[in-house]
């Protein structure tokens, strides 16, 4: 079963996409904010992390700096899905290597899981 990590700190939002996800046949973990999003990735090991920029604790940049300074996080395709638009988030994002960026109010949730799938290479 394809893993999916959700860093989001609205959790209405982040229940939304869990539901979705599960409905499609992935195993979903949730995070609420970057310092708990690091241990989440560092247990569950996902094959994709979607993951917000702006939350509480620890933002999405440097929760994403810290998942690719070690070996279990160097190589999982992370998508942002936020709602700050591309300019006005944290440069040092495209240097962490995200696989692409979404966002929220752009999308539905299927269209969100049908990024993730080509992100996977899934039909």
């Amino acid at each position: 079963m394809t893993k999916i990590a959700i860093i989001e700190d609205d959790p209405v939002i982040s229940q939304m996409y869990r539901m979705k996800f599960e409905s499609d046949g992935f195993d979903v973990q949730l995070a609420s904010d970057g310092k708990r999003g690091v241990a989440l990735v560092k247990a569950f090991l996902p094959d994709l992390i979607l993951l917000d920029i702006q939350m509480p604790e620890m933002d999405g940049a440097e929760a994403l700096e810290i998942i690719r300074k070690n070996d279990w996080g160097k190589n999982i395709p992370v998508i942002i899905l936020t709602n700050l638009g591309e300019e006005e988030s944290p440069k040092q994002l495209r240097a962490l290597g995200i696989h692409s960026y979404i966002v929220k109010a752009d999308l539905t949730p299927r269209q969100v899981v049908g990024r993730v799938k080509e992100a996977l290479n899934i039909n």
